[in-house]
C-alpha cells in the first residue's frame, strides 16, 4: 500500500510521556488538596477542557487559565528533564524521511508545549507542520478534526496517509475517518491490546516492529472474486520438506513467500521467492543474503517481536490476495517438522485463515493437512491416489460435525469432540473418498505412508 504521508501523535507515540501527564495531573490535584481522577477520564480531553473540569467539577479555586499555565510549566520541565524518546522512533522517522514521505504531528497537547517537546528531543526537523486540537476549536480526538487538518496541511490523499497512534480513541477516530492506521503498543502505559488491535490496519509493539517495507506490503482487505491466488509460504522448520517437494509446490503457485529459515529450503530447491520476510535468526547467513538479493520484496523484522515469522509471512500472502482482489488459496510447507509446538501453532494459524474464507493446507513429505470449516472450504475429495492411505480428522472448534465417506469407518453428520481422537487413523478405501465439515472446523490429515 502506498505511503504518501504520515501523521504522528506525540505523547505516548513519539515520546514516552503518558506517565508524565498522569503525574502532572496528580501533582496539580495534590497541590490544591483535591482527590485525583483516573487518567482514562481525562486522556482524550484537550488540556483546556481538562483545566475546565478541574475548576468546574473538582472545585479547584484557581481559574482554568491559571491551572492551564501551571500544568504547562510543569510538563515543559518534565519534557526536558524526564521524558525519553520512544525506542526506535528516530530510526523509523529517518527511514520515512529518506524515502521522501512528508510528516505532520497531530496532538491534543497545547501547541506551545508540543513544539517544545519536539525541539527538546530534536524531532522538529522531521515534520513539515504541527497541529494541535487547539487549532481546530479545541475538539478532542474523539472527533476527526485534528487528523483532517493535518492531512489538509500535508496535501496527501486520506486513503494513503498513515496515522500513528497509541491511544484507543485516536486509533478508532482516525480509522473511521478513512486513514490507514498503525496502532503502537508498549508494556507500561496500561493500554489493552483488545482496545487497539481491532481498530487499526497494522498493530505493533513499538517502532522496532515497523518498517516502510511492512507498510508498503500491507493492503486493506478487499472483496474477492474470480480465480484464487495460489500462494505458497515456505517456513523454516528444523526438519524441512525435500527440495523436490518445495519445487513441485512452487511450480503450482502464483506467489511464493519465504519466511526466515525457509530461505535455506528455497535456495536448496532453486525456488526464487516473491517475498522474503522475517528476522533472519533461523536462516543461515548465506541463504539470507541469497534471499535478500533474489526476492522482489524484503520485509524485515527484529528478532525480539511478538508475532512469529510464520504469521508475518501469512500476512504477506493475505495482502497480495487483497491487492489482486482474489480469494486466497494458501499452501504451507517446511512448517511442522522437528518442533511439535510449532506444528500445533501452524494448525491454529491455518484455522484462522480458514475462518476468514481462505483455503488452507499444509503439505509436507509425509502428509497433507487441510483445514475445513463451515464458513470456508467445507469438503475435501481425496482422489484416486489416496486409496489405501491413512486419514485422520481432528475437531478444531466446539460443535464440529463431519461426514466421512469412502473410508473403512464412515461417519454421517457425526459430532466430534474438540481435539478428540474419534477421527484418528481411518483408511481410504476408494477413489470417491471425501470428508465434509458440516459445522465448526476440522484438521483433516492424509498420510502419505
Amino acid at each position: 500500500m502506498e505511503v504518501s504521508g504520515a501523521i504522528f501523535d506525540c505523547d505516548g507515540t513519539l515520546v514516552d510521556s503518558m506517565g508524565m501527564w498522569t503525574h502532572a495531573y496528580d501533582w496539580l490535584c495534590g497541590r490544591y488538596g483535591v482527590e485525583g481522577v483516573p487518567m482514562e477520564r481525562l486522556e482524550s480531553l484537550s488540556l483546556r477542557d481538562t483545566c475546565d473540569f478541574f475548576h468546574d467539577e473538582l472545585g479547584i479555586p484557581a481559574s482554568p487559565g491559571e491551572l492551564y499555565e501551571e500544568v504547562c510549566a510543569h510538563v515543559r520541565d518534565a519534557y526536558e528533564r524526564e521524558v525519553a524518546l520512544m525506542p526506535g522512533a528516530r530510526d523509523f522517522l529517518d527511514e520515512l524521511s529518506a524515502a521522501g514521505v512528508p510528516m505532520v504531528v497531530a496532538s491534543s497537547t497545547p501547541l506551545r508545549e508540543l513544539r517544545f517537546a519536539l525541539e527538546v528531543h530534536d524531532l522538529a526537523r522531521y515534520f513539515s507542520d504541527v497541529v494541535s486540537t487547539e487549532d481546530v476549536g479545541g475538539r478532542d480526538k474523539e472527533f476527526p478534526d485534528v487528523y483532517l487538518e493535518a492531512a489538509r496541511r500535508l496535501g496527501t490523499p486520506r486513503e494513503t496517509t498513515w496515522v500513528f497512534e497509541d491511544a484507543p480513541f485516536g486509533v478508532r477516530t482516525s480509522r473511521r475517518a478513512g486513514f490507514a492506521v498503525v496502532g503502537l503498543m508498549n508494556d507500561h502505559d496500561g493500554r489493552r491490546e483488545e482496545d487497539v488491535r481491532p481498530h487499526c490496519d497494522v498493530f505493533v509493539h513499538g517502532f522496532g516492529e515497523l518498517s516502510l517495507a511492512l507498510l508498503r506490503d500491507y493492503e486493506r482487505p478487499a472483496a474477492a472474486e474470480g480465480a484464487p491466488l495460489r500462494a505458497l509460504v515456505v517456513a523454516g522448520s528444523p526438519d524441512p520438506s525435500s527440495p523436490a517437494l518445495v519445487r513441485e509446490l512452487a511450480d503450482a503457485a502464483d506467489y511464493v513467500v519465504c519466511a526466515d529459515g525457509g530461505a535455506d529450503a528455497c535456495r536448496a530447491a532453486g525456488v526464487v521467492p516473491d517475498v522474503f520476510c522475517g528476522d533472519c535468526d533461523s536462516a543461515t547467513s548465506a541463504a539470507a543474503d541469497w534471499a535478500r538479493a533474489a526476492a522482489a520484496t524484503c520485509v524485515g523484522f527484529p528478532s525480539e517481536k511478538y508475532a512469529t515469522d510464520l504469521s508475518l509471512a501469512l500476512d504477506c500472502a493475505r495482502h497480495e490476495a487483497s491487492r489482486r482482489r482474489a480469494p486466497l488459496a494458501l499452501t504451507l510447507t517446511c512448517a511442522s517438522g522437528g518442533r511439535p509446538d510449532h506444528a500445533l501453532a501452524v494448525v491454529g494459524q491455518l484455522a484462522s485463515c480458514a475462518e476468514s474464507g481462505a483455503t488452507a493446507r499444509v503439505v509436507e513429505d509425509g502428509y497433507e493437512m487441510r483445514v475445513l470449516a463451515s464458513g470456508g472450504e467445507r469438503s475435501w475429495r481425496l482422489g484416486e491416489r489416496a486409496a489405501g492411505r491413512t486419514f485422520s480428522a481432528i475437531a478444531l472448534a466446539p460443535g464440529t460435525r463431519i461426514d466421512e465417506r469412502g473410508m473403512r469407518w464412515e461417519l454421517s453428520d457425526h459430532p466430534m469432540e474438540l481435539l478428540g481422537d474419534l477421527g484418528v487413523s481411518n483408511v481410504i478405501e476408494g477413489g470417491d473418498a471425501e470428508v465434509t465439515c458440516r459445522s465448526g472446523a476440522v484438521a483433516a490429515f492424509l498420510l502419505r505412508a
